[in-house]
Formats: structure tokens, C-alpha cells, sequence
């Protein structure tokens, strides 16, 4: 099951906290704070959160920010799941497209975000701590 998250959902956003360390580095209520452009999809499974995606939809745009599932979850259409409903918003919302960056070694997602229908853009060099990132964009007008 897919949620919008939203800044009030605190057992959601702790578990996801917990979950992810690495990528959290500050609170996500902070992030709700600060940023009036961030919002969260979250996957849930037996209600325990196993996947997210952090985008900003700005204006009319949407940028991927950070797009994650644990390990154990990969390859049961998660993911495909969380990026088909950011899809099925920007559609609906009429927005002019989806951007991200992806390190240029990561050919899971890049595969993932090309059967999609993302194109790459151009490369970002040393992007990701001294690694290429590809520049990815999906036109939904």
C-alpha cells in the first residue's frame, strides 16, 4: 500500500527514519519544516514502511530527491509501484516532467527509470562523492 505522507504521520515517519539511517541524516519533520516543496510516497507492507520516495514538486515540475527500498523488497514491484504513482500525479496534475540524478553505476534503477520512459540528459560529473551522475528526465506534457 502507497501513502502520501504527510508531516503528521509520526509512527510512520519514525519507522522510516530508523529504517533508512543513512539517507536521514536530518529529521523528516525538519525536511516538512524547511522545505515547502518536499513530499514523501511511502510503501507500506504488512504496515511496516519497506520503500519511499522523497520528491519536490515545484511549481511545474517534480524532482526525484531520494527513491529507496530495503533490500529484502527489491524486485516484488515496489518501486515500479512508488514511480508509477509519482507518474500518475504528475499526469494529473499537468506538470511539464520528472528529473533526477542517478549515479552513473547504478544500473538497477537506470534500468528501472528507462522503462519508465526516462531519457538521460547529460552527466553530472563527480556528483555522488567524486562519482558520475546521469541527469534523467521523463516529459509527461
Amino acid at each position: 500500500m502507497i501513502i502520501d505522507l504527510q508531516n503528521n504521520l509520526e509512527d510512520i515517519i519514525k519507522d522510516l527514519e530508523i529504517k533508512f539511517p543513512d539517507i536521514f541524516k536530518t529529521k523528516i519533520q525538519d525536511d516538512f519544516k524547511n522545505n515547502p516543496y518536499t513530499k514523501y510516497f511511502v510503501y507500506l507492507k504488512d504496515n511496516k514502511v519497506v520503500g519511499f520516495l522523497n520528491y519536490y514538486l515545484i511549481y511545474d515540475r517534480i524532482e526525484i530527491v531520494n527513491f529507496n527500498v530495503l533490500e529484502n523488497y527489491q524486485n516484488e514491484h515496489i518501486g515500479s509501484s512508488l514511480l508509477e504513482k509519482l507518474i500518475e500525479l504528475g499526469n494529473e496534475k499537468k506538470l511539464k516532467n520528472i528529473t533526477l540524478e542517478v549515479r552513473i553505476d547504478n544500473k538497477k534503477a537506470i534500468y528501472l527509470y528507462e522503462k519508465y520512459g526516462f531519457k538521460r540528459v547529460s552527466v553530472r560529473k563527480k556528483y555522488y562523492q567524486g562519482i558520475d551522475a546521469l541527469l534523467m528526465e521523463k516529459e509527461l506534457m
